[in-house]
């Protein structure tokens, strides 16, 4: 069985606690239970990790082709706007990696819309709340 790795950062953790209006009512853990079920659905083995610390998603990344990842969902949250290291660490592994937001980052905050880790990726979901995830894992199957 193919195993994807599924990255979030800072505050991912915090969804159904904070903004519900914009990131949604459901926990963190029940978002974690979604992701695992769309995970199998097309065969894969998913490992979900949040962190809130950059330099251990850094490390995280830098190892996962070495752990027998096939690909990488990534949510880095705040840090997509800013993390020129979360970006270089992407790009220093050659598995497919999908970008993804809860949100609709290109219609809030003007800062939201510059994506500094996206460049890093084959592509962006954002904007159709936890079912980027859903949409995520199913582009990723056919990049494999």
């Amino acid at each position: 069985m193919k195993k994807l790795l599924i990255l979030n950062g800072p505050n991912i953790n915090m969804t159904g606690v904070r903004e519900k209006d914009i990131y949604g009512t459901a926990s963190y853990k029940e978002l974690v239970s979604m992701i695992k079920t769309w995970c199998g659905e097309v065969g894969f083995k998913s490992t979900v990790i949040q962190s809130n610390h950059e330099g251990e998603l850094i490390d995280i990344i830098q190892k996962s082709e070495k752990k027998g990842y096939c690909g990488i969902i990534i949510n880095p949250g705040a840090y997509s706007h800013y993390s020129i290291a979360i970006m270089d660490a992407l790009q220093c592994v050659s598995i497919p990696k999908i970008e993804v937001h809860i949100s609709d980052i290109q219609n809030r905050e003007e800062f939201r819309k510059n994506l500094i880790t996206a460049k890093a990726c084959s592509s962006v979901i954002s904007g159709k709340g936890y079912e980027v995830y859903h949409l995520a894992v199913i582009e990723i199957s056919k990049l494999l």
